[in-house]
């Protein structure tokens, strides 16, 4: 019984060394667990903008020319206007295009609306007027949405799908209107697309880019198409100058009206970029 107490102590001792040792080690596997979740809590942020939008806007305008076939209940003209034509009886026009992006995420859009007007025409024979005012206006407007399947320093290529909306308003008064003949008429549909573009730097000033869409397919128009090459020359940093060729074809016929139409010609514009990351 005299050794009872000191193998009561003995025992005390060794249990009190055990848990001391476990506590230890269980702090040295705790350590590397709390240095992970402070390094996980402390990742570098992204570099700034890289996960911001960029938008481009590009005024422009279009020396274009136009040839085809236009006609109203069964009766058809064939037309051909020079860009000079024209220019000559040019009244108001606005043209532009928009880009955004987000990573791959790319939104486009593109306008072109003009007024022509012409109030010198002289008209049919026996008809009691001295004179006709001939207006008319056209309104273009494409936009798409895409994803950028390469994004390369040395090539770029992004594939879109979108609408191209069109209105085309005439207007013909005579003077004096005695028969009270005088026309005021539109027509407006749209056109699902498909299209693309690629882009090609050359060097740290210039770039290629080529780009088209192509639509109709008989579900309004029976076929929508433009094509387009373009090359731009930085002359900042933020600012493109753009000179090339536009190439743009509809056939659209509905019941009572036939327009089938290129109009096509030297394109020059500017591009403002938000950003110098392209």
């Amino acid at each position: 019984m005299s050794s009872s107490p000191r193998l009561w102590l003995a025992m005390g001792i060794a249990t009190l060394s055990i848990l001391f040792c476990g506590a230890l080690s269980g702090q040295e596997q705790s350590a590397p667990v709390q240095a992970d979740q402070y390094s996980t809590s402390q990742k570098t942020p992204p570099p700034p903008g890289e996960d911001s939008w960029y938008l481009a806007v590009s005024p422009y305008i279009w020396l274009a020319g136009t040839h085809g076939t236009v006609g109203a209940l069964g009766h058809d003209a064939s037309i051909h206007a020079s860009a000079g034509d024209l220019l000559s009886h040019f009244n108001f026009g606005v043209m532009g295009a928009a880009e955004a992006r987000r990573n791959r995420l790319l939104l486009t859009g593109d306008l072109m609306w003009i007024r022509l007007s012409d109030s010198k025409a002289l008209p049919f024979p026996a008809l009691g007027a001295t004179s006709a005012d001939v207006r008319v206006g056209q309104f273009v407007w494409t936009s798409n949405v895409g994803a950028r399947l390469i994004d390369h320093e040395r090539l770029k290529a992004d594939a879109t799908v979108g609408v191209r909306y069109w209105h085309l308003g005439q207007k013909l008064n005579f003077n004096p209107s005695l028969l009270g003949i005088d026309f005021n008429g539109s027509q407006n549909w749209a056109d699902i697309l498909v299209g693309g573009r690629v882009v090609l730097p050359m060097g740290k000033k210039t770039e290629i880019q080529a780009l088209g869409d192509v639509g109709g397919w008989d579900a309004t128009a029976k076929l929508d198409y433009q094509f387009a090459a373009l090359l731009g020359y930085k002359i900042g940093p933020r600012w493109t100058l753009l000179a090339g060729y536009r190439y743009l074809f509809v056939d659209y016929r509905s019941g009572r009206s036939v327009y089938s139409v290129v109009t096509s010609g030297a394109l020059f514009g500017a591009t403002f970029h938000s950003s110098e990351k392209r």
